[in-house]
């Protein structure tokens, strides 16, 4: 009897130790406040409640995390070079999209991927040639539109990338976008295991591309992405691996349209509320009216810029963001250790009434005089510091000029009311 008794007694006192531990994990300093929640589970099954202030500790689905609505310190880690913090997923994330993507790198191969974005969607390249282009598709898919659901953003960017518009590529985005936030049960007939099929048709098709363009390849004007990608591969050194490619050709078209269709859907749906915008929208004087937009006029649009902005904040357009920390984290008088994951909820900080009067209104005119570019410090629409969305011109540039042809040459009126859920 007594062998017994104390096996009880010392499984016991184990799991008391495991939940001592559990609630006051090992720190070097003094941890942010807030609760662990329950052992493994921690509070993955509560809502967020700010009841410990902007900064906490908390667990989610057995990871230690530490959330921050606070502005000082998101700008702190979105600032970070990779030395203290990088980017991180959970690895259902990686294996949708690809376990070499441009989100999940970093160090030399990050800042190659984000080189090769900005050279096919950054501002130059958007300068030289682009607005023409988008101006042209627009004003074809608003004709088109009565008698057709086009899509118009997803389309533009695949013929940026690929050079063709790939009917087959298009029937995965639905799976893709559906897949991507469901719960990771690699079952068939579940949203994730649609998505990780969606994926791999995708990949052969791309693959497929890619390797036809790998034996036409020729100098041209022109260059697609496919282009760029392929040269980048046969120099010298290279950490540019075909793998990587494939997965940047796979996630990029859903990156542009899901972030620019969400914030186009949503302006239309603000602006239709708000007559005064509407029509100082519609109001912008142009030098030729017959001409397409010039990229003067298109970086002289500054209440198109607001209506964009204000759409991004209040639709809370940016997902929040994950990165984990590489070393330990001194900040605001708490330590964070490495292994945790920072958990930087912008969304919350683009509708804090101590930062935003009335947030939860439609107001363009709050951004009068203020910044208006991607990344400062109470607005990170597009993310901040190195880790800046690299197509956040290009999407900005879709957004104004689907917005200017639609209320300048077009009135429509809502058949059916919709609802935003956040």
């Amino acid at each position: 009897m007594l062998y017994p008794l104390l096996c009880l007694i010392v499984l016991f006192l184990s799991i008391v130790l495991w939940i001592y531990h559990w609630e006051n994990p090992r720190c070097n300093g003094k941890l942010p406040p807030g609760s662990m929640g329950l052992p493994v589970a921690g509070e993955s099954f509560q809502l967020f409640t700010l009841q410990y202030g902007s900064l906490f500790k908390t667990s989610l689905v057995g990871r230690q995390i530490v959330v921050s609505t606070d502005t000082d310190v998101n700008r702190v880690i979105f600032q970070q070079k990779g030395k203290l913090v990088q980017s991180w997923y959970m690895d259902s994330f990686d294996d949708i999209v690809g376990k070499e993507n441009v989100l999940s790198s970093h160090g030399f191969l990050h800042k190659c991927l984000r080189n090769l974005i900005l050279n096919l969607f950054g501002s130059e390249s958007l300068k030289e040639k682009q607005v023409s282009e988008m101006e042209e598709l627009t004003s074809k898919h608003l004709r088109l539109w009565s008698c057709q659901q086009p899509s118009m953003i997803y389309d533009f960017t695949v013929r940026k990338l690929s050079g063709c518009n790939n009917e087959k590529l298009r029937g995965c985005s639905s799976a893709f976008l559906d897949g991507l936030i469901s719960f990771p049960l690699n079952i068939p007939g579940t949203a994730y295991w649609k998505c990780l099929q969606g994926r791999n048709k995708a990949m052969r098709v791309i693959k497929i591309m890619l390797e036809e363009r790998r034996g036409t390849l020729t100098k041209k004007q022109d260059k697609d992405f496919l282009d760029v990608a392929l040269e980048e591969m046969n120099k010298a050194g290279t950490i540019l691996s075909e793998q990587t490619a494939l997965d940047l050709l796979f996630a990029l078209p859903f990156a542009a349209f899901e972030s620019a269709s969400s914030a186009v859907v949503l302006a239309l749906q603000y602006l239709q509320s708000n007559p005064l915008a509407l029509a100082e929208l519609t109001c912008m004087e142009r030098e030729t009216k017959d001409s397409g937009i010039t990229w003067k006029e298109y970086k002289s649009m500054t209440f198109t810029h607001m209506v964009i902005n204000e759409t991004i904040r209040l639709g809370n357009i940016v997902p929040t963001i994950f990165r984990k920390v590489v070393k330990d984290i001194e900040i605001k008088d708490y330590n964070i250790p490495a292994g945790w994951i920072i958990l930087a909820c912008t969304p919350a900080v683009h509708l804090n009434p101590t930062k935003y009067e009335d947030p939860l209104t439609f107001n363009p005119w709050r951004w009068k005089g203020r910044e208006l570019n991607a990344g400062s410090k109470f607005f990170m629409g597009f993310g901040s510091g190195v880790r800046l969305c690299a197509g956040a011109e290009f999407v900005k540039q879709q957004i104004s000029s689907f917005l200017h042809h639609s209320v300048t040459n077009y009135r429509w009126t809502v058949m059916k009311e919709g609802m935003a859920v956040r």
